[in-house]
């Protein structure tokens, strides 16, 4: 068999016998994820030299099948497209088609769905119970600069686009955070992250099975079983969105006193908390703070950069902010021009270096203005305070333009949250012909708490400047959201346009 010049593959022969993935189908090795991942790639090869990266979407349950999968994808010369398994038939088509698929992978579980929808477009289906016992066979040199994944975006603002991520791609991201975060093959991480998000696949999974260290995937998010873990474990790190933060923080304060205290020490073994996706409300933050003793380590980053910004690993987190520059990742702040501004000055944030993704899928329009010189327009705004970079949002989402001025709606979600009758807030912008656009805020009050419009503006004119005041609220019992648990912005502002 010849030897794949996959980063990731050659180091885990170096792991063997180390626990690689524990997950509810059993506990398995890296000489088992490397067995079975060449299984899946000679089945999807059915003969063939190279799959010449074809691309092969696929859809597993959380576990070792998805590493196996992903693994043998890779393998056999193809390009890797996850599936997500709580989106509906036509989100899946969508990314099958979009991504032009040859090759649909699924489990029995997702069999008829799959089949379905493969066979609509002529597509080969195949399941997983057979390609993991299929007969080994020779599998092709993958040279690092060859796509090995494409991974949608949120779609926030129109049809999600396909990040494609080289090998060489991945083992940039993968390397900055190894370093950055001092992964060592001692860890164990407990993983309860979607597995079509670059947050699970690259920060969690292919971090963990890079540095030949453990990692324990849930089937899905449950705070109880959670906590039930950090005391069974000999967990050294854990990684979440804030909203599973928030529903560990309820989770713990709905503990009798006793098993609290237990909750709080059995936490500050482990090295290390992360938190992204989604901005930290700094409550939040210092919520979880006096439960553990410990601040959560907060980063930045997006499906076509890896990370690039990260509080420190050693040293003092300033809540709030998301550090400095990652390992191999240049960062700067320029103006609607392009030209850098100085600290203390808001700006769009630019990221050069081998982290950043190649294309976007079949755009190549989209793929050239994204980029200038080298630098890819993120489209967020940020600013640097104290030598720390802070996040002021979406320039589409987050960035208001009311009365002549540009106002971060972060900025005020913040200061809302603090009001004692909200217990969470989403600040949009909405077209308006007076004021260009109107600061709303929708509310999801505490239990038994009531707020109107004028006492919250009342409230806000003491803390706020006045053009930053809402001018329009709603109640909600929940925001709109997406897999992650991120709040949608723009279904938010669809409910105050209709509203």
């Amino acid at each position: 068999m010849k030897v794949s010049t996959i980063p990731l593959i050659g180091r885990a022969e170096n792991h063997a016998d180390r626990t690689a993935i524990i997950a509810c189908d059993g506990t398995f090795t890296y000489r088992q994820l490397l067995e079975t991942s060449a299984l899946v790639a000679t089945g999807l090869l059915e003969g063939r030299d190279d799959l010449n990266e074809e691309r092969v979407a696929f859809l597993t349950p959380r576990g070792f099948e998805y590493a196996a999968v992903q693994w043998g994808i890779w393998r056999a010369g193809g390009i890797a497209v996850p599936l997500c398994e709580i989106h509906p038939p036509s989100e899946l088509q969508y990314v099958i088609q979009d991504s032009g698929a040859t090759i649909v992978v699924g489990h029995p579980e997702f069999s008829s769905l799959l089949r379905s929808i493969a066979e609509d477009v002529g597509f080969r289906f195949a399941l997983t119970s057979d390609l993991l016992f299929a007969k080994a066979g020779p599998l092709p040199k993958i040279a690092t600069g060859r796509r090995a994944m494409i991974l949608y975006t949120s779609g926030t603002t129109g049809k999600p686009k396909g990040v494609v991520s080289t090998h060489l791609n991945i083992q940039a991201q993968v390397n900055s955070l190894i370093q950055a975060w001092g992964w060592s093959g001692d860890d164990y991480i407990l993983h309860v992250l979607p597995l079509h998000h670059i947050h699970g696949i690259i920060n969690v999974l292919t971090c963990s099975l890079w540095a030949g260290a453990k990692c324990e995937i849930l089937p899905r998010f449950d705070p109880l079983e959670v906590w039930q873990k950090f005391l069974e474990r000999d967990l050294t790190l854990f990684m979440a969105v804030p909203t599973n933060y928030v529903k560990l923080i309820d989770a713990w304060e709905a503990a009798p006193p006793h098993r609290r205290r237990l909750l709080s020490e059995t936490c500050r073994k482990l090295r290390l908390m992360v938190s992204g996706s989604a901005a930290l409300p700094v409550s939040v933050l210092e919520k979880w703070r006096s439960i553990i003793g410990t601040t959560i380590l907060e980063r930045y980053g997006m499906t076509e950069i890896g990370m690039a910004l990260s509080s420190p690993l050693y040293g003092e987190r300033e809540p709030g902010y998301v550090g400095r520059e990652l390992p191999g990742v240049e960062v700067r702040l320029v103006d609607e021009t392009g030209d850098p501004v100085p600290p203390g000055i808001p700006g769009e944030i630019q990221i050069r270096g081998p982290t950043v993704f190649l294309e976007y899928w079949q755009r190549a329009e989209e793929t050239r203005k994204s980029f200038s010189d080298g630098w890819f327009w993120t489209g967020d705004i940020g600013v640097v305070e104290k030598n720390n970079y802070r996040i002021l949002g979406r320039k589409s989402t987050d960035i208001i333009k009311t009365g002549g001025y540009k106002v971060s709606a972060l900025e005020i979600e913040e200061l809302l949250r603090t009001h004692p009758a909200i217990e969470e807030c989403a600040v949009v912008g909405v077209e308006d012909p007076e004021w260009g656009e109107r600061v709303c805020a929708a509310v999801i009050l505490q239990s038994q708490e009531n707020l109107s419009l004028d006492e919250l503006r009342t409230w806000g004119k003491k803390r706020l400047a006045p053009y930053k005041v809402p001018t329009r609220m709603l109640i909600l019992d929940d925001f709109p959201r997406n897999p992650l648990g991120k709040v949608t912005k723009p279904a938010i502002r669809e409910l105050f346009m209709r509203a």
